[in-house]
């Protein structure tokens, strides 16, 4: 969820496509596996916002700009459109460093530079989800953008009361990476059927 990684879901149905949509599809089960392991940690330091707590935090975000410009090399050669992927680099930069500020703040501080990140991720990555429906496979992320808005509303609003906890970032996360896991696997089926 957490960000958009601008690139088609199911490019050209030219032999020519293969090598970049398998290198999509790897990076989207890298996101996936990433999610998974990220937020199994966070759910065992998510009781106190320690070091590590911190350090887990801040990872996320720069895993996403690592993720963001790995897309970034394979889209622009292809000709592919990489303005989304720009703006999820600036948002999730600002993000670690947001995130590194607010973790000496507390949770409800975490929870509202998180909360923001993941409203305008959600948003961007849903306006790119939409205008590129026609080349298929982008349910996954049209959902994963507005349940990433609708999460980043419920995380500003959790750092206002007097529950604040960071346990429902690791299922977000995991959630993101799940839509990550959808959009890999759609990836092979459109590519096995591009080829015959």
């Amino acid at each position: 969820m957490d960000t958009l990684t601008e690139s088609a879901a199911a490019t050209a149905s030219t032999p020519a496509a293969a090598s970049p949509a398998a290198a999509l599809r790897k990076l989207y089960f890298l996101r996936f596996a990433f999610a998974a392991v990220w937020a199994a940690l966070l759910l065992t330091t998510a009781g106190t916002l320690t070091i590590l707590t911190a350090v887990l935090l801040v990872a996320y975000p720069l895993f996403d700009v690592g993720c963001a410009v790995a897309d970034l090399r394979s889209a622009r050669p292809e000709g592919r459109p990489v303005r989304g992927l720009y703006v999820n680099v600036a948002l999730s930069t600002l993000t670690a460093a947001g995130l590194a500020v607010a973790a000496a703040s507390g949770i409800p501080a975490v929870l509202r530079v998180w909360g923001a990140w993941a409203i305008t991720a959600g948003l961007v990555q849903l306006a790119v989800g939409v205008a590129r429906r026609g080349l298929g496979g982008q349910w996954a992320m049209i959902a994963s953008g507005g349940i990433s808005t609708l999460a980043g509303a419920s995380f500003l609003a959790q750092a206002g009361g007097a529950d604040a906890s960071l346990s429902a970032l690791a299922g977000y996360a995991f959630l993101g990476g799940v839509f990550f896991l959808v959009s890999a696997l759609r990836l092979g089926r459109t590519g096995g059927a591009a080829k015959g």
